[in-house]
């Protein structure tokens, strides 16, 4: 099956990669890591205290939803360097069984588990930029961006 991707389109602008990091997501104790390494990339590249709680919480509900959904998976962190202003971009990646319609998958209050519905859609909400591929049988990757 042919993967489905939904971004936004790219604005053309050469970016740098500043300092890259891998987590893996196997516990939820790998969940309150990825957020505190997200805190601390986000706090070094000089986001205000607005913009780190909504990459903070975008990036909860992310690994959160690669442990529950994906059956576990990693994420990279990279600083970005674009002229003058600074991002932070989180690739989560996992081969669970893949979503099977991403439209349904971002509407607020869509689940199959026993969550609020609010993992993908607001994750989406809080970023700068979003992302999603996904293939059923094969897993799922989500991007997103917060830039200063």
């Amino acid at each position: 099956m042919k993967p489905q991707i939904r971004s936004l389109p790219p604005n053309g602008v050469q970016m740098t990669m500043q300092q890259t990091e891998t987590i893996y997501i196997q516990s939820s104790g790998d969940v309150v890591l990825v957020r505190q390494a997200v805190r601390q990339m986000a706090v070094e590249i000089g986001l205000s205290l607005v913009d780190q709680t909504k990459i903070v919480t975008a990036a909860s509900e992310l690994a959160r939803n690669t442990l529950d959904y994906g059956g576990g998976g990693t994420v990279k962190l990279e600083t970005l360097q674009e002229g003058r202003r600074r991002g932070l971009r989180l690739t989560f990646e996992d081969r669970g069984p893949g979503i099977p319609d991403i439209d349904l998958a971002l509407k607020d209050g869509f689940t199959t588990g026993s969550g609020l519905g609010m993992g993908l859609s607001g994750a989406k909400r809080l970023a700068n930029e979003f992302e999603i591929q996904s293939a059923v049988g094969e897993g799922t990757r989500v991007i997103i961006v917060r830039w200063k």
